[in-house]
């Protein structure tokens, strides 16, 4: 499917992706805050995974994969960077300006990937209670990590990237939604006022624009599927994020 007027050149974009994927997420909320909204959009059956994604991903074969006049860019991260590099005219840059605060922004990013994913997903495919907690539990503590991350970066303004949504926001604004989910499922509220006021202030900011509206699923389908389809699909899938 198409969304929306084609600008900046993205009449030349395709997106690879799965509607439930937080990485994806990511990437189209990214093209959304660019004003690159007339990319193609192709849904992904994860379980019987098109030529064209095989081809264009053949190293994870994992979604987002963004094709741009062809050529794929995979990762949604490196995605979000290529897409403030390649249409520096088009919206708001989403990485800072200055070297040291872009490093910082990367640094961030990275830890929510590297440390608060990849600890939350073992709280979806832990075996026993006991592991689930655990990992439940260190993924609440990166969250109290990134609480200081957001003083830093945002230097008192509503989003990391300070006025406006950029790189931070994005990477962890794509796992806002299944967090709202993952309490509505498992009853544990990783965005606590209580435990991370700043974040969970921060959650519905982000959660309220336009550009995640547009393109985050709502957070009762995402729960549905959590009960429903989510843990055989992690098991085939979370080895690697993307």
């Amino acid at each position: 499917m198409a969304a929306g007027a084609a600008g900046g050149g993205s009449d030349e974009l395709k997106l690879l992706g799965a509607w439930v994927s937080p990485f994806v997420h990511r990437v189209q909320v990214a093209l959304h805050l660019k004003g690159l909204t007339g990319y193609e959009y192709a849904e992904e059956d994860l379980t019987n995974k098109s030529d064209l994604l095989l081809a264009s991903n053949p190293v994870h074969t994992k979604v987002p994969v963004l094709l741009h006049a062809g050529k794929p860019v995979c990762e949604s991260m490196l995605i979000v960077q290529y897409l403030d590099e390649a249409f520096p005219g088009s919206g708001p840059a989403l990485l800072p300006a200055d070297p040291h605060d872009r490093a910082v922004a990367r640094f961030w990013a990275a830890y929510a990937d590297d440390q608060f994913f990849a600890s939350w997903i073992k709280a979806f495919v832990g075996t026993t209670d006991e592991e689930r907690a655990a990992a439940t539990e260190a993924a609440a503590a990166a969250l109290q990590k990134m609480e200081g991350a957001f003083g830093e970066c945002s230097k008192g303004k509503p989003f990391f990237g300070g006025d406006g949504p950029g790189y931070v926001d994005i990477a962890l604004g794509g796992f806002v939604a299944w967090m709202r989910a993952f309490h509505a499922v498992a009853g544990v509220n990783l965005l606590d006022a209580a435990r991370t006021p700043l974040l969970a202030a921060w959650a519905d900011r982000f959660a309220a624009l336009d550009a995640a509206k547009e393109v985050i699923p709502d957070v009762d389908r995402i729960a549905e599927f959590a009960k429903h389809g989510l843990l055989p699909l992690l098991q085939k899938l979370h080895s690697t994020k993307n």
